[in-house]
């Protein structure tokens, strides 16, 4: 097959200086250079070639078609990255200061008076791609029992529900599936064919990975193991959408607005105020922000770059300023990835080729076919939904409550929405009144990692509304009924087992050592 131009909406954009996101400097010679964009072309024509004869191996026509359309998508991502690998693009940190007061609005600043109408032309989309292996399960992350026999996907649909049978109204609920999560997803969203809600799904792209010393494609057919492909982060959510049609049919629908967020956020609920706030500024992407604390010093921050809002990675940050990129005073707030989007700007900024989000090359490894052999390094080229705040007309962030930023990524987290502290209202979890402050800080150990492991571990959740601090390492259980007051460390020593006994009340104390309890 030759090699073909690609179509106009999907070209990589050329590759000068000043085409990059942030204005980033180098210090390589005119040599270093020339020797840069000669390698730099060679590895694109030879990727090119390589993503051609993928295309080959595929029998069907109409299946080849789309998979073309899906490399073209990948190759221009992959000459950007070269590209910018080329230069030696480094952040130029004396252009980033922290966001202007205009590009965080409060919510207390909101409107009070929010119209229910406006539910009409909304669409939930909840990004459902990850699998839940971290957690020590098998299959998507969203069917994992999170409250009441419930997973994060029956929360969410009794949310919808509620709110549909509320307002009288008819919100779709979108999902935007993996190749890892669609067929288990397809199966498992049978049981809510009864439900008052429209389900809809849609696939994110399935790229190649990069082999990391031949920069060529890991698989060699379209049928290759599932470990030489990768779904390219949430940012793909707007070609995919596009590409599948779903944009185009849910603008048929009437859906002018869609409210996007990762589907283990359990406080990523429909907020009329914030939508109100969407169509009374006009504004075509709202990123919902939390206040930063010590725990998420990590997380993507909302900048003002030149007088226009940006967000800012901490793996784009130059090491000498990473401590600054996390401080608290200069940085206040993180992205919840709670996104509200304008569904005709989405459509307007993939036809028109405007979206140049900061690639992220993600480091990881095959597992060998054979054993002996080493592991093979490989990239991922991903993109984040937030960076492409900046391509968004009258685009701005919104400081929202913590209780709209809830993850389940560890069974820390799982401990603490399975708890006492918040209560389950029509899917939503809402906080005890009588919990004064913020939310306990949890640290389980690595006995804890699996769910299984928590689960055997701690059969029966502690009543924790009055927790401040809870640190638990190495072999523990805890028995029913269980109360955590204050700060609690319980640390069983190696090779020992504490069992914390049924009905213990623990209040700023340390537990060490071992300590049996046996049936009898």
């Amino acid at each position: 097959m030759a090699s073909k131009a690609l179509p106009t909406h999907l070209r990589a954009p050329a590759g000068d200086a000043s085409s990059g996101s942030f204005g980033k400097h180098h210090g390589k010679s005119q040599s270093h250079m020339a020797f840069e964009n000669a390698s730099t072309s060679v590895a694109a024509s030879q990727m090119r070639n390589a993503l051609n004869a993928l295309a080959e191996t595929v029998p069907d026509a109409t299946e080849r078609k789309r998979f073309e359309a899906e490399m073209d998508n990948f190759f221009a991502l992959f000459r950007r990255f070269l590209n910018d690998k080329a230069k030696g693009n480094e952040v130029n940190w004396d252009r980033i200061a922290p966001p202007q007061p205009s590009q965080v609005v409060g919510y207390d600043e909101l409107g009070a008076e929010a119209s229910v109408e406006f539910l009409n032309k909304l669409a939930v989309v909840k990004l459902n791609g990850g699998l839940g292996t971290s957690m020590g399960c098998v299959g998507p992350k969203s069917v994992i029992e999170v409250r009441e026999g419930m997973s994060f996907l029956d929360l969410s649909v009794r949310q919808i529900e509620h709110l549909n049978r509320t307002f009288n109204v008819n919100v779709p609920f979108v999902l935007m599936n993996s190749f890892n999560t669609d067929q288990d997803t397809q199966s498992i969203i049978k049981k809510y064919q009864g439900h008052n809600v429209d389900i809809i799904t849609f696939n994110q792209s399935r790229y190649p990975r990069i082999i990391k010393d031949s920069l060529l494609p890991a698989p060699k057919s379209f049928d290759a193991p599932l470990q030489d492909w990768y779904p390219p982060g949430h940012g793909d959510v707007f070609e995919s959408l596009y590409n599948s049609g779903t944009l185009d049919k849910l603008l048929e629908r009437g859906v002018e607005y869609i409210f996007l967020s990762n589907a283990d956020n359990l406080g990523a609920v429909v907020d009329l105020r914030i939508l109100q706030h969407m169509v009374d500024t006009q504004s075509e992407y709202i990123m919902e922000l939390t206040d930063k604390t010590k725990a998420d010093v990590k997380g993507g921050t909302i900048i003002d770059y030149e007088g226009k809002v940006r967000l800012l990675e901490i793996a784009q940050v130059p090491k000498e300023h990473v401590n600054e990129f996390k401080s608290i005073k200069k940085f206040k707030y993180f992205n919840t990835n709670n996104i509200w989007m304008n569904l005709r700007a989405i459509k307007r900024v993939v036809e028109e080729n405007e979206l140049e989000m900061e690639i992220i090359a993600n480091e990881k490894s095959i597992a060998a076919d054979k054993k002996g052999e080493a592991d093979q390094a490989i990239y991922q080229l991903e993109t984040a939904v937030g960076a492409a705040i900046r391509h968004f007309k009258n685009a701005h962030g919104v400081n929202v409550p913590r209780r709209r930023f809830l993850p389940v990524k560890t069974c820390s987290d799982l401990l603490l929405v399975k708890s006492d502290l918040y209560r389950l209202e029509h899917g939503q979890l809402v906080m005890d009144p009588n919990r004064f402050g913020g939310v306990p800080v949890i640290k389980l150990g690595s006995d804890f990692k699996k769910v299984s492991d928590f689960q055997k571990h701690i059969p029966s959740i502690p009543r924790i509304v009055e927790l401040d601090h809870l640190t638990i390492t190495g072999a523990v259980n805890l028995g029913r009924n269980v109360t955590l007051k204050g700060t609690v460390i319980i640390v069983a020593t190696e090779g020992s087992t504490i069992d914390v006994p049924p009905g213990s009340v623990l209040e700023n104390c340390v537990v060490q050592g071992s300590l049996r309890i046996l049936e009898h």
